[in-house]
């Protein structure tokens, strides 16, 4: 996650969600090129244009140097499977294509986007049951290694389930403000510090205005 100086990752109206340097973006790249599958919410879907590939030839070259395949396995979480069928992630079939949804998917939408991509997975009732999905996308797409890109919503319910082992945070040289502005980690959250994700930090540096920090999650002592 790339965030501003205030902890924000959008604007208050949403309208500005990408901030940071071309160094940024690279970074990202270079992160997917790691990954067998990348993930995101349908909203950070949506409101990005976000198509989940490679980042270029470039990128593409580095994923076969690491082993993997040319083009990682894209997950799309949506708890009512309402994400929009013309969204672009939809007219790009660069790499295979996985909607997680729950019951509450209507039976129209869920017939709507398996014409569209391929495997709908409808894990859990009313809440999304990660737990199951992941050894799911482990067991069928050869998933060990999977990088979410938000946004806050999926963030928080992957840090309350303890499913988050390392984070990769941009902070950026810019304050947007606003207190509906999004963060890394909305939704629920924790109510007390002792439920808090823990992590230790890894590394940092600074390129130019922008810092780089890496926390893996803190062991159970």
């Amino acid at each position: 996650m790339a965030m501003t100086a205030d902890g924000k990752i959008a604007t208050a109206n949403r309208s500005v969600t990408s901030f940071g340097s071309r160094r940024d973006l690279e970074h990202l790249y270079e992160l997917r090129a790691t990954a067998d599958a990348i993930m995101a919410g349908a909203r950070t879907i949506e409101e990005t244009h976000a198509k989940l590939g490679t980042g270029g030839a470039r990128f593409q070259r580095l994923r076969l140097k690491n082993g993997l395949a040319a083009g990682a396995v894209r997950v799309v979480v949506s708890g009512a499977c309402s994400i929009d069928p013309g969204s672009a992630i939809f007219r790009h079939p660069v790499a295979p294509l996985i909607v997680l949804t729950t019951g509450r998917a209507s039976a129209r939408r869920l017939k709507r986007v398996r014409e569209l991509c391929d495997e709908v997975l409808v894990c859990g009732e009313r809440e999304l049951d990660f737990d199951f999905a992941l050894r799911h996308l482990r067991r069928k797409w050869n998933v060990n290694r999977l990088l979410c890109e938000g946004g806050g919503e999926l963030n928080d319910t992957l840090f309350r389930a303890g499913l988050v082992d390392e984070m990769h945070l941009t902070i950026c040289p810019v304050l947007c403000g606003g207190i509906d502005a999004p963060t890394i980690a909305d939704g629920v959250g924790a109510a007390h510090l002792r439920n808090a994700a823990a992590f230790e930090l890894e590394s940092s540096r600074r390129v130019r205005d922008e810092m780089y920090f890496v926390f893996r999650r803190r062991p159970r002592r």
